[in-house]
């Protein structure tokens, strides 16, 4: 995600074991940004990563492609550490929207040069604790940080070791919040639900049984139009709180979502390069997409296509 994501363990293995191609994508197909001789499209490998909004990005993003500028596209699905490293493969063209990443960025802009930004998505993301509506309006002194002890068993579970626990999503995910429990003094655990779609049924299974949830969550989110999840103010994020991964003790900062591309790909003169630089949209526009595949359950073509039919003139502006 969310976002939103600093990688684990998993992020260290290799590219090439680790596609699991949309339209099936193999190791060794067409070379990134690969253009035809007579300066159409060719082939564009696009990374998706595993969160819905992530989806709704890749699907407009896609279909555009596709109808309006006949490019071939491979979607790869990988996580956030394996795209970056398929920058300087030739396996990855694009990512659409990274949170942040500074450390990526020193490695594979800054050090490696094998890949550059491509501007900003339009989209801010919001990284936070949050907890059901129905818990902020029966004890409305929890969105505060500094009550959290005081209520710590009643989010105990099986998981959390006798401390209250505190749900994330995907261990891949961006997250600061083993080391806010230490450094804040709170009695909690972070416990994995495995995936956004799990931590999104933890959430939703709170909010109709008036169960006991706090959580990791984040904006751009369709979920937050069912279940306005409200978010506890941990200490305010100031510019360098963040420097010291292992002292954080500040909240997260809005993130200016950006996209990332391989080096190679915006020298191609690839016009999917251009659809990816102007591409800009809202987080409306996002989590409207990503409802009609995660709650309508519509395929991302047909997501897609019926978000491109009605937005048409926003879609023209990236063609330009």
């Amino acid at each position: 995600m969310a976002r939103h994501w600093r990688a684990g363990a998993a992020g260290l293995t290799v590219l090439g074991l680790a596609l699991t191609g949309c339209v099936g994508a193999k190791v060794g197909d067409t070379a990134a940004g690969a253009k035809n001789a007579d300066g159409s499209c060719g082939t564009f490998n696009l990374a998706v990563n595993p969160w819905v909004g992530y989806q709704a990005d890749a699907a407009v993003v896609a279909y555009v492609a596709q109808h309006d500028l006949g490019c071939k596209v491979t979607k790869k699905n990988l996580k956030e550490e394996i795209a970056w490293q398929g920058f300087g493969t030739g396996e990855v063209d694009a990512v659409l929207e990274n949170w942040g990443h500074d450390d990526l960025k020193k490695k594979y802009i800054t050090d490696q040069k094998t890949a550059v930004s491509a501007g900003q998505t339009g989209n801010k993301g919001v990284i936070g604790w949050w907890v059901p509506p129905w818990l902020a309006k029966a004890h409305p002194d929890i969105t505060d940080w500094r009550n959290l002890n005081k209520y710590a068993a009643n989010f105990r579970t099986s998981e959390s070791g006798g401390k209250g626990q505190l749900l994330d999503g995907d261990p891949s995910y961006v997250t600061n919040d083993a080391a806010l429990v230490t450094n804040l003094k709170l009695n909690y655990k972070v416990v994995y639900a495995g995936s956004e779609t799990a931590l999104i049924q933890a959430y939703r299974n709170a909010e109709k049984n008036k169960q006991w949830l706090i959580g990791y969550f984040y904006e751009p989110q369709w979920f937050m139009t069912e279940v306005p999840l409200v978010k506890v103010d941990l200490p305010a994020y100031t510019p360098g709180c963040d420097a010291d991964a292992a002292k954080i003790a500040c909240d997260y900062p809005v993130y200016g979502l950006d996209k990332i591309v391989s080096a190679r790909f915006a020298r191609s003169g690839s016009p999917a390069y251009q659809l990816v630089k102007n591409f800009h949209w809202t987080n409306e526009d996002q989590n409207l997409v990503a409802k009609y595949i995660a709650v309508n359950k519509m395929s991302d073509e047909a997501a897609a296509k019926k978000w491109v039919d009605a937005n048409r003139d926003k879609v023209e502006a990236w063609l330009k």
